[in-house]
């Protein structure tokens, strides 16, 4: 069937969504322009920044796509392209896309401060804290297997045959690897160039920064620097690849994430989402275009089965509830409200922006993750698709691991040669700086939110004697950056991501229930958060314990470090649901209605003391 069948009423749902049930719930949940934003209030310069909204939804795009859009479908569609498409669609529309206004909507009314941190408003004591744990070892999982799957992407290597390039080709670097049959195969090297393009990219963000911060030039020509800076690091990065192995990546990216979560938010992470941005946006234009082109021309057709549950079984576990957490970004994810309360409710001018900003990003999400499920499953022959994504033991012994960046960029390569006759090497390096950008991004913007947490939880362990060392953001950063390096070392990259679908799809469901209580207590209309919190509290809490006491992942050796966080994660999430039951029937909340709310700690002293007392 023609790609357009499916992408075509994708774009018309979306965008009918945004005009329509986005703008039905800024209603609901009441945005005024009128109230000022913590970053209006309290500009620091460091952690609050008065931003415009097109940077901050550059920031909040890039920091919540990350790989997952791109990964999940990849993985899941081993199940088949309907149902994920059909999940994508539906999810992304009435599940994630609430989850993500409500989580930034709700951290902006509090003084932009964490759902965790919301929640010892409304749940008390005891689920804040059970909460703040779950969402600490949550981030942690999550730049872990971004940090794995980034050492992946950057050491990627493909026989130039396959490649369509000749032996004496100067294009990439090659490498010559011995096969299982005793022959030997030349590789070329794809991952290099993006390897190059890190480095690039990053010293640039700095000098950006300060022209950014200090309003040197106007922002369309800091836009045009950016991508400038794109432009050379991809040109450096053919010049002179970087070539090191997966563990070493592992270590520098540590070592930055270190760096980028303790210096001020203007000076890194901005710029180089302001420069990375422009990397996705172009490959998710490249992306959509050669779709259209494609299925226009009549090129490109699903030959991949609607349907797989023998396959989706055999790899990954039955359709349900298995699918809904493979898929853990562009339907719902968890980890958007912890940057929605973490970095973006920090950086916002206006209520108005909560739509724009959230509403707006999860549905470009969507379409992304459609877009790569609608180019795996046209461009990539099915044996390729399970030889790069799931290697059978023989290849595993042989050397290949699982790579779903790299059968990503493959099929990219493949979409843009059949388009618009760009060479299927270029056409790789193109698809992997793609992803490349979102991993990066996502990994110091989540080391920092993991800082924020953990500042936070010793507060409720220590109260006003917090130790002046665990008051310092370096020893909270490198605590966290330290956290992930150990994770992405332990637990291999098919298996984390499962563990790691599990715990961001379980955190949407704790954030939906904090939202739910919220809109409560405010005399808020609630059905819009409490039936997508529902859904996702039974289906990930399934999955959970058929994780921990049955054969789920299929054939994996599950550790101990697997196995006790997912144990410590179900601990965490039962205890956070007896909170929540305990609070509504025991503990009802007096209603405040609407447009009476008492004012946050923050609006109420204008001090951001004030947060941590006990009317938080």
């Amino acid at each position: 069937m023609n790609v357009l069948w499916f992408l075509i009423p994708a774009i018309v749902l979306l965008v009918l969504a945004s005009r329509t049930y986005g703008v039905h719930l800024e209603k609901v949940f009441g945005a005024d322009d009128r109230r000022p934003t913590p970053a209006a209030r309290h500009d620091d310069n460091r952690d609050l920044v008065h931003t415009r909204v097109d940077v901050v939804f550059a920031h909040h795009f890039a920091a919540i796509a990350g790989s997952g859009p791109i990964i999940g479908p990849v993985f899941a569609l081993a199940f088949g392209y309907l149902p994920v498409w059909m999940w994508l669609l539906i999810g992304g529309v009435f599940l994630g896309a609430v989850h993500d206004f409500g989580s930034l909507f709700v951290s902006v009314r509090e003084g932009a401060k964490s759902i965790p941190t919301i929640a010892r408003k409304t749940l008390g004591k005891a689920g804040y804290v059970l909460m703040i744990l779950f969402f600490l070892s949550m981030i942690v999982l999550v730049t872990s297997v971004f940090l794995n799957l980034s050492a992946a992407a950057l050491t990627s290597k493909y026989p130039l045959d396959k490649l369509r390039l000749p032996p004496d080709q100067t294009l990439l670097r090659t490498v010559s690897e011995t096969a299982p049959d005793g022959t030997t195969v030349v590789r070329g090297v794809i991952g290099g160039i993006a390897s190059t393009g890190v480095f690039v990219i990053t010293l640039l963000a700095i000098p950006l920064g300060y022209i950014q911060r200090h309003k040197i030039l106007k922002m369309r020509w800091v836009h045009l620097l950016g991508t400038a800076i794109c432009v050379v690091s991809i040109v450096v990065g053919f010049w002179k690849p970087v070539s090191l192995s997966p563990d070493v990546w592992k270590i520098v990216l540590t070592v930055y994430t270190l760096v980028a979560a303790g210096v001020p938010l203007w000076l890194i992470l901005q710029p180089r989402d302001v420069i990375n941005v422009q990397i996705l946006y172009g490959g998710i234009l490249l992306l959509f275009g050669s779709l259209l082109v494609g299925g226009a021309t009549h090129q490109l057709i699903l030959p991949a089965p609607e349907l797989s549950n023998a396959l989706g079984a055999e790899k990954i576990g039955m359709i349900w509830p298995f699918l809904f957490i493979t898929v853990a970004c562009g339907a719902i994810s968890g980890f958007h409200c912890m940057v929605s309360g973490g970095t973006t409710s920090r950086q916002l001018a206006r209520e108005s922006d909560i739509r724009r900003v959230a509403y707006n990003s999860m549905l470009l999400e969507s379409l992304l993750a459609i877009c790569v499920l609608l180019t795996l499953g046209s461009c990539l022959a099915r044996e390729e698709y399970l030889r790069i994504v799931w290697p059978s033991a023989e290849q595993v012994q042989a050397g290949n691991r699982a790579n779903p960046v790299f059968a990503f960029a493959l099929a990219a390569g493949t979409l843009f040669q059949q388009a618009f006759g760009i060479p299927l090497a270029i056409g790789c390096v193109l698809g992997i700086l793609t992803v490349e950008g979102f991993i990066v991004t996502t990994l110091d913007t989540a080391v920092r939110l993991n800082r924020y947490l953990f500042e936070e939880l010793w507060d409720v362990i220590f109260g006003h004697r917090v130790p002046p060392l665990l008051k310092h953001y370096w020893f909270n950063a490198t605590l966290s950056a330290a956290l992930m390096l150990w994770f992405a070392t332990g637990i291999k990259l098919d298996l984390g991501w499962l563990l790691f679908g599990t715990a961001n799809q379980l955190v949407s469901a704790l954030a939906l229930i904090v939202i739910t209580v919220w809109l409560m207590a405010h005399g808020r209309r609630f059905i819009y958060t409490l039936v997508p919190m529902v859904l996702m509290l039974v289906t990930t809490l399934t999955a959970l314990m058929m994780e921990i006491f049955g054969t789920h992942p299929v054939g994996q050796t599950k550790n101990a470090l697997y196995q006790g966080s997912a144990i410590f994660m179900a601990v965490m999430a039962f205890g956070v649901v007896a909170v929540v039951i305990r609070t509504i029937v025991f503990r009802r909340t007096p209603a405040v209605p609407p447009g009476d709310e008492a004012p946050t700690p923050l609006e109420a002293a204008g001090e951001k003391e004030e947060l941590e007392v006990e009317g938080i």
